[in-house]
């Protein structure tokens, strides 16, 4: 079935729900279905064909909606790009992609027009709001009728480039089929977290064109609202939870610590709240703790990567509540696979791990990508016997938990012995003193890496390095304790709020001969 009609259906179900709203308009199903039907077929009589590569560039606002469901309608392959890159890394994803068209806001709009001569293959500039560019957004709708859109492509048929640099840094495009997609929403169709049910509303506050954006169909699928929001900021967050009685939450963990030692932040009313799902990034038990004391028993976390195109394991919120009466312990897990994701930890034979050995976490099933684009290496590097690689290092106890340990890549070296920094960051974040840290190996000559913590203290808040090391001291083994720390006002995020520790890394290796 072509993905485009589980909208059409629910257009017939709940005609009048809200299926889309932000802060300039909110579209009814039967608003959505009509819209989309003329954007789909509007597009093809630009003369664009199922098949084309359309990317969409823009913060996150209603037309990034309409446009992935016409895409589906029409079989075309979407190609979300992150409005906050640079112009130069703009033209970069479109070259690579072989883009055809972009559905872009005026100002890069008009930064594509100056860079045409190096993007040969882009035909069309889709400009919103504004008459600049190649043809308006509007003027397409226009062009097209609200009849469905017949088109059947098959399941191995590419939907999506989702790029992502990891935590590599070398651009890269998951190739996700309809296939996949068609298995993202019934997995999120079997969550074992509490599932969205009609006339829920969900806020996105991370770019849609990337993780956040992962839940749009599954949602449009039962009758619930995409409330997207256009920029993060913590009080205008609170107060649209208040406003528009918002019921799920996707966020990430620096933004769960921002919200909850928000100033007053239990004067706002968040009771509509019944999911808040974290993922993208490991959450120290003290946090999660807190965050339940302001928004309820309701949180779960997630995980998964672009490549898995969605979720493969969760910790859901009854997981939560059972593990702060009891074993605290399991706060720091990522959770269970469910559904059919076949979900391993796995050894350097590639054999399951024992409970409490280390090993990578690996990943099959309907939702894993085909590879990446252009890039056969890359994808036999993190392709083994259909299993995707996560370079995610792990454990797992006698219950099926896993608890990441950390990035394969990002782990320290310190005098032959092998140190986690999510550990350190662990137990650096049990500090009251302490906003976000970050653990890095920097260059030693005695010991090959030494560990350094760099941490923003809070507002108001001190304490000495003298005092981190030694509280980490009575904490973990000698050799996990940092040798020094580095106190800074901010630390380096990727667009989605994400802090990359490469970054960190890096700025003490610049001057080194060695990178390891």
């Amino acid at each position: 079935m072509n993905l485009g009609k589980i909208l059409s259906r629910s257009a017939r179900y709940w005609p009048e729900y809200k299926a889309v709203i932000d802060s300039r308009q909110r579209l009814t199903y039967a608003e959505l279905e009509y819209r989309t039907n003329c954007l789909a077929s509007g597009l093809l009589n630009l003369g664009l064909h199922s098949g084309a590569h359309i990317a969409i560039l823009a913060p996150n606002r209603v037309e990034l909606v309409e446009a992935e469901v016409a895409f589906y309608k029409a079989a075309m392959v979407k190609v979300p790009i992150n409005a906050r890159l640079a112009v130069e890394e703009i033209v970069r994803v479109l070259e690579d992609s072989r883009s055809e068209a972009v559905i872009t806001i005026p100002a890069f709009a008009r930064a594509l027009q100056q860079q045409r001569d190096c993007l040969p293959l882009l035909k069309w500039i889709i400009c919103l709001d504004e008459d600049v560019g190649d043809v308006g957004y509007q003027r397409i709708l226009d062009m097209g009728s609200p009849e469905p859109v017949h088109t059947d492509p098959a399941d191995d048929q590419l939907a999506v480039l989702h790029y992502t640099s990891g935590s590599s840094g070398v651009l890269k495009a998951a190739m996700l089929s309809f296939g996949n997609r068609k298995a993202l929403i019934r997995k999120s169709g079997n969550s074992p977290t509490r599932r969205a049910q009609p006339g829920d509303v969900m806020a996105h506050v991370g770019p849609v064109t990337h993780a956040s954006g992962m839940q749009i169909m599954p949602l449009l699928s039962v009758g619930a609202c995409n409330l997207l929001i256009e920029q993060y900021d913590d009080r205008r967050l609170l107060e649209t939870i208040q406003s528009e009685r918002v019921n799920r939450l996707f966020l990430v963990p620096a933004m769960i610590n921002r919200l909850v030692n928000y100033p007053r932040v239990e004067q706002f009313d968040l009771s509509s709240l019944n999911l808040v799902l974290y993922g993208a990034a490991p959450m120290a038990p003290t946090l999660v703790k807190r965050a339940m004391d302001v928004f309820g028993p309701i949180l779960a976390q997630g995980y998964g990567a672009g490549e898995t195109c969605s979720l493969v394991s969760v910790l859901t919120e009854s997981d939560h509540i059972r593990s702060l009466k009891g074993d605290e312990k399991r706060l720091a897990s990522c959770g269970r696979c469910y559904f059919d994701t076949d979900l391993r930890v796995v050894n350097e034979q590639f054999e399951d791990v024992q409970p409490g050995e280390i090993g990578e976490i690996v990943a099959k099933g309907d939702d894993i990508m085909q590879g990446y684009w252009q890039a056969p290496e890359l994808t036999a590097e993190v392709m083994k016997d259909g299993y995707y690689l996560t370079g995610d290092l792990a454990t797992v106890d006698e219950l099926g938990y896993i608890f990441i340990v950390d990035r394969k890549k990002e782990m320290i070296i310190s005098g032959g012995f092998n140190v986690y920094p999510t550990e350190v960051e662990q137990v650096l974040y049990r500090l009251p003193q302490i906003f976000e840290a970050a653990v890095v190996g920097v260059p030693d000559e005695q010991w090959g890496e030494a560990i350094k913590a760099v941490v923003v203290l809070k507002p108001e808040q001190q304490i000495s390095a003298e005092e981190i090391i030694q509280y980490c001291a009575e904490h973990l083994a000698g050799f996990k304790k940092p040798r020094s720390v580095d106190f800074v006002s901010e630390l380096p995020k990727n667009p989605n709020g994400k802090v990359v520790r490469r970054l960190v890394r890096d700025s003490y290796w610049q001057k080194a001969e060695r990178q390891i």
